[in-house]
This record gives structure tokens, sequence and C-alpha cells, in this order.
């Protein structure tokens, strides 16, 4: 893992990106020279497109999830993917070539280009799919305990699917509960040091409760860091491999003296800028989205085609919330909250549709313009689940020190959550994008919630 600017990315990620985008690159800049019989001028003139091209396509394969480690592996569905996203360039392609002085010789390279771009980056998808042995260029882990926690460590390492980690087995430190595979658990004969200059460690994870009265052999890790060997808590390895702070393993120390939880002046004029310029933009984009679901609303049942609901926002601030009515008038005639269900009765034909392809949030951007929610950020939840789950959840008024978002982390990370469980892992990811929250994560989640909205994920 990579950390850049505050947010862990896979290196197997940054590797795969960087490839696509060179063959592409490669292969624009072929088709030309074989069109055009090694051109120098043509070349030269082209290159700036040619980049254009490939920049845009490795974008829209990011956007698509052919980055995402966290995805079901299909050839077929990169396939299809890598296709699409090679026709969206190719035409953004063929506007910027035409411009250019080298027109015609440059229109005749685009058939050639744009098959060995495909034929390039399906190549690659396949050697990297089916043919790379996942143990080249793998980082080897150790876990220290074999306890429930370093069981999880296990679990989360199965679940990722990324290649970039092989986990080497467990090191027994006490004679504690045994929660890990037996197969895997290595012999506490030998020292810690030897075991790790023997399978040539390249991490430790620490994955113990319970850490005083000598039960870890500081000494040995101390040394196996001094040799280059790097040595993390639970805490910061699922931080860096899920993009989560987990609560079971969070002390109030850690929130204090650790790094991030940054709310300076200069990140709230950045944040604010960016909202303010990003809500006038999607304004703009939106407004004949808004008006035809407004006059499907008005069309469909009776009551107000913007339905307004008290949540809680920054510093615990109690605002009105503005969202399309996807439910009947009459949902809570009881008065009695509740969370929206997996097929909820209570919502409308036009309201199913209009959450799935979340338009109903879009009234959002003039509480982002009024300053009460910002584009990126926790979602807010409503004052009487906001008591009910401060109550139930420790540091779960941490996520009211920044402002709530149209969309954030836990959005684009996590299904749709409808119980005390669902919040506690929302929670998780809402801490860890407070912790490193920067202009390149809002970036980023804008750019998976692109990806959940034309997917449909989790919409409820």
């Amino acid at each position: 893992m990579v950390r850049l600017l505050s947010h862990y990315v896979p290196a197997n990620t940054l590797l795969q990106t960087a490839l696509d985008a060179c063959l592409l690159l490669l292969a624009v800049m072929l088709g030309l020279l074989l069109q055009t019989q090694g051109s120098a001028v043509v070349l030269t003139e082209s290159l700036q497109p040619a980049i254009l091209f490939a920049l845009l396509v490795t974008v829209i394969n990011g956007a698509l999830g052919l980055y995402r480690h966290d995805l079901p592996r299909s050839f077929g569905g990169a396939a299809a993917r890598i296709i699409l996203a090679l026709l969206l360039g190719l035409c953004v392609l063929y506007v910027v070539l035409v411009l250019m002085p080298c027109r015609s010789a440059c229109e005749e390279a685009l058939a050639i280009s744009g098959t060995l771009s495909l034929a390039a980056v399906l190549l690659l998808r396949a050697t990297l799919l089916h043919r790379l042995d996942p143990r080249v260029f793998s980082r080897h882990i150790l876990v220290v305990g074999t306890g429930p926690e370093a069981a999880l460590v296990e679990q989360a390492l199965a679940a990722s699917g990324m290649r970039g980690m092989l986990l080497l087995g467990f090191y027994p430190i006490d004679a504690g509960e045994v929660a890990v595979s037996s197969g895997q658990i290595l012999s506490p004969t030998s020292t810690l040091t030897d075991v790790v200059n023997d399978l040539a460690v390249d991490e430790i994870i620490v994955a113990v409760r319970e850490r005083r009265g000598g039960v870890l052999p500081l000494t040995e890790l101390l040394q196996c860091k001094l040799e280059g060997v790097s040595v993390i808590d639970l805490s910061t390895f699922f931080e860096r491999l899920r993009g989560e702070v987990r609560i079971e393993s969070l002390r109030a120390s850690w929130l204090i003296y650790g790094e991030g939880f940054r709310q300076g002046f200069v990140r709230t004029i950045i944040k604010r800028s960016f909202d303010l310029s990003g809500a006038l933009v999607l304004l703009v984009v939106s407004l004949p989205f808004m008006l035809l679901a407004a006059f499907a609303i008005k069309l469909e049942s009776k009551g107000p085609i913007i339905y307004q609901q008290e949540r809680v926002g920054q510093a615990g601030r109690v605002f009105r919330v503005k969202k399309f009515r996807s439910m009947y008038s009459d949902a809570e005639a009881d008065g009695k909250p509740r969370w929206a269900k997996a097929n909820d009765d209570r919502i409308t034909r036009v309201g199913r549709f209009i959450r799935k392809t979340r338009i109903d949030e879009l009234p959002q951007i003039f509480n982002v313009l009024m300053g009460e929610m910002s584009i990126v950020g926790p979602r807010p939840e409503r004052p009487f689940f906001v008591a009910q789950l401060s109550q139930q959840i420790p540091f779960y008024a941490a996520r009211h020190s920044v402002k709530p978002g149209i969309t954030g982390w836990a959005q684009v990370r996590y299904k749709y959550g409808d119980t005390v469980d669902d919040a506690v892992h929302k929670l998780q990811f809402d801490l860890y994008y407070i912790k490193n929250q920067t202009l390149l994560l809002d970036l980023l989640i804008l750019f998976r919630t692109m990806t959940v909205v034309l997917s449909g994920e989790g919409a409820h």
C-alpha cells in the first residue's frame, strides 16, 4: 500500500493504472506511426491528444471499477468495461484530433490505434487476472497473535482479494484462545527475529488485545523495525487495507495523539470553495433531471414535491435536509421514525426509481449552497437515531465534527444501512474520512459515487 496525500492506495492498483496508461499511449502513437510512415511532424503534433486519450480512458476505467480489488475478478466483465471505456475515449480522441493540422492522417489512424489499444489492454488484463502468480511482487505478512484479533486480520485479507499481500502465518505469544487456522500457526520455539529473517517477512501486524504485562516481545519487535521490517497495529492495518477505523480496536488516546483529524482554517476555506463550485456545476447539469423528477412526483401521488426532514449536522446543529419526496405523504402517520427497508411499501413507484438513481438527493445541492452540508462528508442522520446510536456506539459523536455530505466514504464503501450494526460499520468508514480528509479523497469519493449511481449499488 502507498500513502498518497493521507489516503492509502494499493501499490498494485497504481502499477496497473500506470501500465494501462502507457500501453494506451504507445498504441495510439504506434497507430499514427504505421499510418504516416514515421512522420516526425505528425507524431509531434499528435502527442498531446494521444496523452489525453490515454489519461481519459484510464480515468474511465477507474470510474467503471476496473481498478477496484473488492469487485469480482471476471475477465468477461473486465473486457466489457474496457471496450466501453475505449469507445468513449475514441470519441473524445476523434474530436481532438480533427482539430489538428494532421486531420486526415489522424482520422485514418484511429481504427489502427483503437484496435491496438484494445488488444494491448485486454492482453494485460488477461495476464494480470489469470497468469500472474499471486506470490510475485507480494508483500510478505506475519501476524503476531493467534486470538480473535488475529482471526480478523486473516478474514480481512481473505475477503479483500488483494494479490499484493501474502499471509505467511501467525506467531503465537501466549497460551490464550486460538481463533485462527491451526495449520498457519508457526512454531514458538524460534524467536520472532529468527522467524522474520527465515521467512523474509516484509511486515508484522500486531494483533493482540492485551499488550501490558510483558505479553509482547517488544525488544524483538524493535529489532525487526530497525532492520527495515514494517511493524503496525490492528488499527493501522484496517485503516490501510479497508479504509476504515475499527471501533473494537480504537482507543481515545489514539484519536487524541494520532495523526489526522485536522480541521484548520485553510482546510475549511478549501473545502467551502470546492463545495460552492461543485454545487453550482452540479445544479446546472442536474436541473433537467430535477424538473422531470418534480413533474413525475406530482403526477403520481398527492403531497409536496420536496420533502424536508430534520437532520443533525456539524457540531450537533439540527437543520432541515431537502430531498425529492420518494414516499407516500402518510409514510410515518404514527409519528414514529423508522429506517427505510429493502422493498419498503411506503415508497412510491417514482420514488423507487429516483432512489435507485440517487436523483432524490439532488435538492440537497441547496443545503450545500446554504452552508449546512458539504458535497462530500458523513451522511446526516435524524435526531431520534443520533440520540439512540450515540448511547450504543462509542465515538459516534465524532462524525459531527465535520459537515455532513450528499455523498461520503461510507456510502461508496458500504451498503445501505438500516440496523445498529450497519451504523457501526458506516461509522468506521466515516471516522476514516474525518481522519484523512483531503481534496484528493473528496475527488476519489465523487469518482466512486459515479460508479455507484451507474450500477445502482446499495439503493433502497
